[in-house]
């Protein structure tokens, strides 16, 4: 079980560089398996689609969605929407 759990995260971190986007960054307060709730105040991502993931990388970028959350804003500012879209489906269910 925890060989498979290793496979499917440094899979997953293979595949988000691959996105251009740095996952490192997220699973620092997400989790290496996307099952925290960064801060305790955010969903668990593990929890969302990548149309949910989308729509908030998005929506952090442009300061439109949900609470104003500074720290999501600067990591998601770097990243064009067609990166954030190809991560949110390389995490995303």
């Amino acid at each position: 079980m925890k060989k498979i759990i290793i496979v499917i995260v440094t899979l997953t971190a293979t595949t988000a560089l691959i996105a251009g986007v740095n996952s490192e960054a997220c699973t620092g307060c997400h989790g290496a398996d996307w099952s925290k709730s960064a801060l305790n105040k955010s969903k668990v991502v593990s929890d969302m689609t990548h149309a949910d993931i989308s729509t908030a990388l998005k929506g952090y970028k442009a300061g439109t969605y949900g609470r104003p959350m500074n720290m999501m804003q600067g990591q998601v500012a770097k990243y064009s929407d067609a990166e954030l879209e190809t991560f949110a489906q390389t995490i995303g269910k």
